[in-house]
């Protein structure tokens, strides 16, 4: 089958693969598809039994650690980068955390720490990871992080994560306007509803999956691969005169109140 873009010779770093259905993966399988180097992380070892099966079938070339939450691995990840390709083309953050008992439970009774914690892995990292990349992008180059439409709708059970992602969105524009002039693009990609490990923490989840295939005006769910044909589109040259946005994936949902 024909590439959907040309991504040939373009280095991709993807932080966020949790295992083969995980939206992560469907968008490294649309970069390798199209060409690309790819790099990855696993969040521990426990995790890299889920990880690698996607890396090796993809032909990563190379895979790393990255717990957000422990001091110094975001940074040993980047100095990975730099030794072994000396530069980045583009980067998918595609993680989101948040307590249990607090993404459970209504937004106003969240605790201070389960809201910080939220915000420092699902956001802030991602401001980190720009920060990091933009020296080895010394010729442009692309961010993605991956949002949800319960960011500027309230939606029934996301809860806590409603705000985070309207951060991470608001993050994002920022991210934008401030390394645009060098040339660095950055978006969010915002799916409808997918069945991946992380969403299955929402409570009654099957229910909005439910309600997505029967109101979206495509009448059907997309998948992790829709969102790797987009991911694919953004990272390449094809795109370089867009930015900055916030881009629906959903069949047409967020047309809908």
């Amino acid at each position: 089958m024909k590439p959907l873009v040309d991504l040939t010779g373009k280095r991709g770093l993807i932080i966020g693969i949790a295992n083969d259905l995980s939206i992560a993966a469907g968008c490294a399988d649309a970069f390798a598809g199209c060409g690309a180097r790819l790099a990855a992380t696993y969040l521990n070892e426990k995790a890299k039994d889920w990880v690698t099966p996607v890396t090796e079938r993809l032909g990563v070339e190379w895979t790393g650690p990255c717990d957000v939450r422990v001091p110094g691995e975001i940074e040993a990840l980047f100095e990975q980068v730099k030794l072994r390709w000396g530069g980045l083309d583009f980067l998918l953050h595609s993680i989101a955390y948040a307590p249990r008992e607090d993404l459970h439970g209504r937004v106003v009774d969240c605790s201070a720490e389960g809201f910080a914690i939220a915000m420092d892995v699902s956001c802030h990292s991602f401001l980190r990871v720009a920060r990091l990349a933009e020296p080895l992008m010394p010729d442009g180059g692309c961010l993605l992080c991956v949002t949800f439409y319960g960011s500027e709708r309230v939606v029934e059970n996301y809860n806590l994560m409603g705000p985070v992602k309207a951060a991470l969105e608001s993050a994002t524009r920022y991210i934008a306007a401030e390394l645009g002039p060098k040339g660095i693009r950055a978006h969010a990609i915002s799916p409808g509803p997918i069945a991946t490990r992380a969403a299955s923490g929402l409570e009654r989840f099957d229910e909005l999956l439910e309600r997505a295939a029967a109101s979206a005006p495509a009448r059907h769910r997309v998948d992790v691969g829709d969102v790797g044909a987009l991911a694919a589109f953004l990272v390449s040259d094809a795109a370089h005169r867009i930015t900055g946005t916030i881009i629906p994936v959903d069949g047409g949902q967020h047309l809908l109140a």
